[in-house]
Parts: structure tokens; sequence; C-alpha cells
């Protein structure tokens, strides 16, 4: 709808900065928003409004990823073994994560996403520090963590930050670094499973979309959050490790409430 264009593009000048910033590719504002605005506006009924929002986000976020990757990968913060590690895990479960989403109910979809989100804001805020002797985890480790993050945030349409941040963390992995770690996984994780949900539409799904892809809403969400990631990534830069931690964990807890309370 031409009139929400310029709802769209603050939306995307917003999640471009959070994507930069805290690592989590814009997913945790542009699911609830769109889906918010899809159903107000009686655009799409509430099933499909769902999984356009999720199939939209983690288009965007493809290429919201990739200008805060970049701007990551200059400042020299990823944490390459972590990505090695974690990366072809992730893939095997955002696959699989456009062949489950829509085999969910939406509701039970976003309770689980709330709960998830709710839980690892808590454990931030309350200050909770690693055991200063963990380290990464071997393959093993690798491959739960990664196939089960994978499978999460592609469901939820959130490119993961959600889920590695705190995860890196756990393992003694620097705010900023597992930040911009979260960033550089979040290009390939998102892409395939936009994929996957490109490949699991069905043929013909509404006016508008490619597969479940909303393609107006997407262009102008990627215009102003390409713009805005590399300007959160500067302003991480600037902030201490425990108020990042803060923001992220706020950030956190406002999604969960509006998955968990508001239909």
């Amino acid at each position: 709808m031409p009139e929400y264009i310029a709802l769209y593009l603050l939306l995307g000048v917003f999640s471009g900065f959070l994507a930069g910033m805290l690592g989590i590719g814009g997913g945790v504002v542009i699911v609830p928003a769109l889906y918010l605005i899809y159903t107000a506006s009686n655009k799409f009924s509430p099933e499909l409004a769902l999984l356009v929002a999720l199939a939209t986000s983690l288009t965007c976020i493809t290429l919201t990823s990739a200008s805060a990757a970049w701007a990551q990968i200059r400042a020299q913060r990823v944490h390459w073994d972590a990505f090695s590690g974690l990366l072809p895990w992730l893939l095997v479960g955002s696959a699989a994560s456009g062949f489950i989403a829509p085999l969910l109910p939406s509701d039970l979809l976003r309770t689980l996403l709330g709960c998830l989100l709710g839980c690892v804001a808590v454990v931030m805020l309350l200050s909770w520090q690693p055991h200063p002797q963990r380290t990464l985890p071997g393959r093993l480790g690798y491959l739960g963590v990664g196939t089960g993050a994978g499978i999460v945030s592609g469901c939820a349409g959130i490119a993961g930050g959600n889920v590695i941040v705190p995860t890196l963390i756990f393992f003694n992995v620097p705010a900023h670094n597992a930040t911009a770690t979260s960033s550089v996984l979040g290009i390939p994780l998102a892409g395939v499973a936009a994929l996957s949900y490109f490949l699991s539409a069905p043929a013909h799904t509404a006016p508008g979309l490619l597969g479940y892809l909303d393609v107006s809403t997407f262009l102008a969400i990627v215009v102003g959050a390409i713009a805005t990631a590399p300007l959160g990534v500067r302003m991480a830069q600037r902030v201490n490790a425990r108020r990042l931690r803060q923001l992220f964990a706020v950030v956190l807890a406002t999604v969960a409430l509006r998955m968990l309370f508001v239909s």
C-alpha cells in the first residue's frame, strides 16, 4: 500500500541502526511491525500475515546484515573461529526453518519466540557473568547450538542475533565481538532461510507477493536499513560492553512482551 511506504522507510532506518549496533539483523523490529501493519490494514489474513512478515524480514536482513557486517569486518571485531564453527550448522537449521514455520500455528510460534526472548533478556539484565574458564564448544556443541539457532531464527524471522549473541557471551566471547560475529553470520543464515520460505510457498499466495515475500515493502525497508547500519556499528564501538549487553536485553524484553501479549 503506497500510504505505508514512509512507514516502511522509517522501519528500515530503525532496524538498520539496531542491526549495526546490536548485531541482531533488525528482525526483532521488522517482524512484529509488519505483522501489526498487515493485520491492522487487513492486507493479509493473520496466518498469511505472519509468514509474509517472516519471509520479508529475512530477505531484508540478508542485505542489512551485509552492510553491518562489512563495517564490523573493517573494525576487526569478528571472532572467526566461532564464525567457522557455527556457520555450517546454522545453514542446516535455517534451511529447515522455511518448511517448519508454515506447519506451526501462528499463535504457538509467536508464544514460543516470546518465551525464548524473555528468558534471554532476564538473564542478561541480571548482569549474569559466564564462568571465566568456559571456552567455545567443540564440534558437537557447534552442531547443537548452530542447528537450534538456525531453526529458531528462521522460524522467527530474526536472523539469529537474539540467539547467537547471548550464546557467544555465554562462552566468554566479549559482547562487541559477539555482536560483530552475529552480523556476519546473519548474511548466510537469513539468505538460506529466506530461500527456504520461497521454496515452501504455494504457487499463488496473494497479489504483490513473490512466494511469501512482500516485494514493495522489502525494497522500502532495505533503502532505509542499508543507510543506517554502518552508523549503528560506529555507535556500538563507543559503548562499553556492559552497557551494550544491557541495551540488547532491553530490546529483547520489549519484543518478548509484544509477542506474548499483543495478538
